[in-house]
């Protein structure tokens, strides 16, 4: 069986991936609509959520997340938009 480069550099690759590890869990907080300046950690530049794969939050706190940053949109604690 002859293995080619690219299939080397892919197996290299998946066992060098760094699990993201859920942020609200490993530093014990709990998702709050005030904390502005957490929640725009998981935001991009366009104020829009970014999802829990790209960021590593739990599915657990991404609801919790989404529902905040939505809530702090409604009382203008965040921006609906990047303008």
């Amino acid at each position: 069986m002859i293995i080619k480069k690219r299939d080397v550099n892919k197996i290299i690759n998946m066992n060098n991936k760094k699990n993201k590890e859920c942020y609200f869990c490993v530093n014990n907080l709990e998702v709050d609509y005030k904390d502005v300046r957490t929640l725009r950690r998981f935001i991009n530049f366009y104020r829009k959520i970014l999802p829990g794969k790209r960021t590593g939050v739990c599915a657990w706190h991404q609801r919790k997340l989404a529902t905040a940053i939505k809530r702090a949109r409604v009382m203008a604690l965040l921006s609906a938009t990047h303008k």
